[in-house]
């Protein structure tokens, strides 16, 4: 018996990084996924998961192709019962410098693809009674940081104001909404694994001065989309490794 059986997922971003191993760990515990992403990887992620693991092309920005995407699971699964709004992008550009594109590029993916995950996650789970939605933020979105993330950070703390919202707004028709702040985890976009070694200056503020692992933030998902978690709404969760209550040195 795993903790979601019989539940089933959407996850976003589920080519690579957290977001397969999320999907790794869904299945593992009993639940069917739609693995979504825009790269092409996600076929690769559903081919090793089998049966209980569909691959959907989506791109997040655009609201047609999420109300596909939701389209898809419930053609696939007859429902859905937790949605992971994992797909997001870097952004590194001091702020005196930043262009509108850039600026666009990073506010398309990481708050507009969200919102539209979870609008179009709350209307798909409210006829079946409710569920729960997942949204990636950052420690980014806590806290400044001395790299030149403005504008990501400022897409990681919209998605947690944006996550308290939906919790408020959908808490009495059986939704759930938390938000997962990872601090530096060993995944493609931050170099994989042996970052910290490469990079030490990126783990030096944790408290157990090493990167996280996907696995690691993908556990904690799965306990906040069980019914095990079905008092945790409104949560804002560092999983950082203690970054965030230390000082900088």
């Amino acid at each position: 018996m795993g903790e979601l059986d019989g539940k089933v997922a959407v996850i976003t971003g589920a080519g690579s990084g957290m977001a397969r191993a999320a999907a790794t760990v869904f299945v593992r515990e009993g639940a069917r996924v739609l693995a979504a992403d825009v790269s092409g990887q996600q076929e690769a992620t559903a081919a090793a998961l089998g049966a209980a693991c569909v691959a959907h092309s989506v791109d997040i920005t655009d609201e047609a192709s999420v109300v596909a995407m939701f389209a898809a699971a419930v053609d696939a699964f007859g429902r859905v019962d937790a949605v992971l709004n994992v797909a997001g992008v870097a952004g590194a550009e001091p702020l005196a410098d930043i262009t509108m594109a850039e600026y666009e590029r990073v506010l398309a993916v990481n708050l507009t693809g969200v919102m539209l995950g979870t609008k179009h996650g709350v209307r798909t789970m409210l006829p079946t009674g409710g569920g729960v939605i997942i949204n990636w933020s950052s420690i980014g979105g806590v806290n400044g940081s001395r790299l030149p993330t403005s504008v990501y950070s400022a897409t990681k703390a919209g998605v947690i104001s944006f996550t308290k919202a939906a919790a408020v707004e959908y808490g009495q028709q059986g939704i759930r909404a938390n938000a997962i702040c990872p601090g530096f985890i060993e995944t493609e976009m931050s170099g994989g694994p042996g970052a910290a070694e490469r990079f030490p200056a990126l783990v030096k503020g944790s408290c157990l001065r090493r990167g996280g692992r996907p696995e690691e933030v993908a556990e904690l998902a799965s306990f906040l989309a069980s019914d095990r978690a079905g008092f945790i709404t409104g949560a804002v969760i560092p999983i950082d490794g203690g970054s965030t209550c230390l000082l900088p040195s």
